[in-house]
């Protein structure tokens, strides 16, 4: 096997609690919407693209003050993230350095420029991850971004990490098997191998899913 690629929220992290608290601030410091969101709203919603999210929590906004508020709650967000006291799923921390001596790992979330940075510097794991990318970095969603980082390191046997229905389907999409993430945020659809914690892909025999 070649590598493994990692969805973020829901596989390695729970930042929901974080996020939420950024948006509000970015909502109530940049705009005269009475609209808080909360953190059990985020986690149906995150690892879809960027704008469907928009679209559920301010479906009465229109399209320029839907897109301007967007672009203040990431900055808000970015920031905040980079520091806070998010969750870390058990084990993933340590996972991540020992996989990283057997395999080359990256990241692909459906996230917005700057997050997965804010994720790395948060955990302290950048230099454990070979290559990443989002929508926020190509203006394209999962599928494609999991082709660019095969394509651009050269992957012919991969697997991929997540934890919803999007990712499943991104993966089909992509050509590369998908190992569910069972302690997260959704459900999929289907047979996968599935995990319920993040030291079972320790002992994972990667040539079974692949």
């Amino acid at each position: 096997m070649d590598g493994i690629i990692f969805d973020v929220d829901g596989t390695l992290w729970d930042s929901t609690e974080v996020v939420a608290d950024s948006w509000n601030q970015a909502i109530a410091e940049n705009s005269d919407l009475e609209r808080r969101v909360t953190a059990k709203e985020l986690m149906g919603l995150f690892g879809k693209p960027l704008e469907e999210i928009m679209d559920a929590l301010f479906p009465g906004l229109e399209k320029e003050k839907k897109d301007q508020l967007a672009v203040h709650c990431y900055e808000y967000e970015n920031a905040v993230v980079a520091k806070a006291p998010c969750v870390y799923y058990e084990g993933m921390v340590e996972g991540i350095k020992e996989l990283s001596k057997r395999y080359k790992l990256f990241i692909v979330s459906n996230c917005q420029e700057g997050y997965i940075e804010a994720f790395l510097e948060n955990t302290g794991l950048g230099e454990y991850i070979t290559d990443f990318t989002c929508p926020g970095d190509t203006g394209l969603l999962k599928a494609d971004n999991i082709r660019i980082i095969m394509e651009r390191n050269n992957l012919k046997k991969a697997v991929y990490i997540g934890d919803t229905q999007g990712d499943a389907n991104a993966c089909k999409d992509a050509g590369i098997p998908m190992i569910f993430a069972g302690y997260g945020f959704g459900s999929v659809e289907g047979e996968y191998t599935t995990i319920q914690s993040f030291g079972e892909l320790l002992d994972m025999d990667y040539d079974a899913v692949l």
